[in-house]
């Protein structure tokens, strides 16, 4: 869809809550009134509109403009899409297709501007005091650096787990968060993440 001007954007955001809040659209002359411009000026807006895609209207009955499923509106959260890794396949980079399972949609507002992310399923419970669970799905920030007590994705003699981090004198500890754990002690440790959220369904 190509962009719109301000004015559009006004108009066709006018249209989404009135149709939002009455279950039909205005008329014409309505969009006029509460913008206070002519019946002609609302007619090229919404041929505008229709021309690049936001809007559809039938010219044989009243009330009969419609918004075009995908339009932005200025209540709308946009979204991106975060690759969901499956199983990782050894000496293939982290976020490769061989270890992508498939992509989620998650809401702008729950991550970092400017910032990229992977999501992975929890197995085991060795972070259940942090509120960590088997089959949650772990939201991460793709970094390779953390400092000491982030909850971080690591990568351990090939195998992906997740534990909070501590710099030691001689490498590093990732320590679990359930007493039935150990912590893992190791100079070879690769860092590829830091836990942004968790999202857990029920």
């Amino acid at each position: 869809m190509k962009e719109i001007t301000n004015r559009q954007k006004e108009v066709l955001d006018f249209i989404s809550s009135f149709i939002k809040e009455n279950g039909f659209p205005p008329t014409v002359r309505e969009i006029g009134l509460h913008f206070g411009i002519s019946l002609r000026a609302v007619q090229d807006h919404i041929a505008a509109l229709q021309k690049k895609g936001f809007l559809s209207q039938s010219q044989k009955r009243a009330r009969s403009i419609s918004v075009i499923d995908g339009t932005p509106r200025k209540d709308e959260v946009a979204c991106i899409k975060v690759p969901l890794l499956g199983a990782i396949v050894p000496g293939k980079a982290l976020l490769s297709k061989e270890n992508i399972d498939r992509y989620i949609t998650l809401p702008e507002p729950l991550l970092k501007t400017g910032k990229s992310f992977f999501a992975l399923r929890v197995n085991g419970m060795s972070m259940k005091n942090a509120g960590i669970l088997e089959g949650d799905t772990a939201i991460v920030e793709i970094n390779e650096a953390a400092t000491d007590g982030q909850i971080v994705v690591a990568s351990v003699d090939g195998a992906i787990t997740i534990r909070r981090f501590y710099k030691e004198s001689n490498g590093v500890r990732l320590q679990p968060e359930n007493p039935d754990f150990k912590p893992i002690l190791s100079s070879d440790i690769k860092i590829v993440g830091v836990l942004s959220s968790i999202l857990r369904a029920y």
